[in-house]
């Protein structure tokens, strides 16, 4: 289900605050089905209260949030039922090996999968099949992030959250993850991304915007000929929205 825009993530007016700090103020953000959108900021910007927004883990002040049409508040179920999120620190069970993690954790979703379909995802990775089996207690960061792309590919939703989605992985597990997002874009997947990695987003995303002062201070769009974005007046941007957050 999309609501009325045809938006998989579409954020309207979203204020909150934590005490007497006001992080969010009147955000807009919509992300369409087929679309991968990069979402910008410096510290303190208000990425992490968007993506909890879209969670379910607050109530907004003001605005609403909807996933699929889905209030995440109100039926936070169904709303997680219909998205994937990667975050920046991978939380996994140490004791138990790569392929098992991704099978306990599609079970506790309900997402019924086959062992095909865990394979594909390990595989899809770039995860060597050698390590499939092993305990995630041996697993260095760039693995272990591997691992948790791997389970939301397995999830097969329509709505995709990724926080610092290439931290810890090398420049060639970086080319293989945006061809996973390239892949993800064909199936129409509504990807966000939280990033501070500019040469991704460069290269993956449709749409860059930039959060600042609790809101979306600008947007730019791919170009649909020649190159893609200016990557040095992006740096510049977002050298300004660091500052200025």
């Amino acid at each position: 289900m999309l609501d009325d825009t045809g938006a998989a993530i579409a954020i309207e007016g979203l204020h909150h605050s934590y005490g007497s700090n006001a992080v969010l103020r009147g955000l807009d953000l919509t992300v369409r089905r087929g679309e991968i959108y990069a979402l910008l900021g410096g510290n303190g910007a208000g990425k992490s209260t968007t993506l909890s927004a879209l969670l379910g883990f607050l109530a907004p002040e003001a605005g609403t949030v909807r996933v699929c049409g889905i209030d995440p508040v109100s039926d936070p179920r169904a709303a997680r039922a219909a998205m994937a999120y990667v975050p920046e620190n991978v939380s996994l069970y140490e004791h138990l090996s790569a392929r098992e993690n991704i099978g306990y954790f599609l079970a506790l979703a309900e997402a019924k999968r086959g062992e095909d379909a865990i394979e594909n995802s390990l595989s899809a990775v770039g995860l060597a099949p050698e390590a499939w089996d092993k305990r995630m207690s041996g697993f260095s960061k760039g693995m272990r992030q591997k691992v948790a792309i791997a389970l939301a590919l397995a999830r097969d939703v329509p709505v995709l959250l990724l926080d610092e989605p290439t931290s810890g992985l090398d420049p060639r597990a970086v080319l293989e993850f945006n061809r996973l997002l390239d892949a993800a874009r064909e199936r129409e997947v509504a990807v966000l991304m939280v990033t501070h990695d500019i040469v991704s987003a460069v290269d993956i995303a449709d749409r860059i915007g930039f959060l600042g002062q609790g809101r979306i201070e600008e947007e730019r769009e791919a170009s649909a000929t020649g190159p893609r974005f200016d990557l040095n007046a992006l740096h510049d941007r977002y050298a300004y929205a660091g500052a200025a957050a």
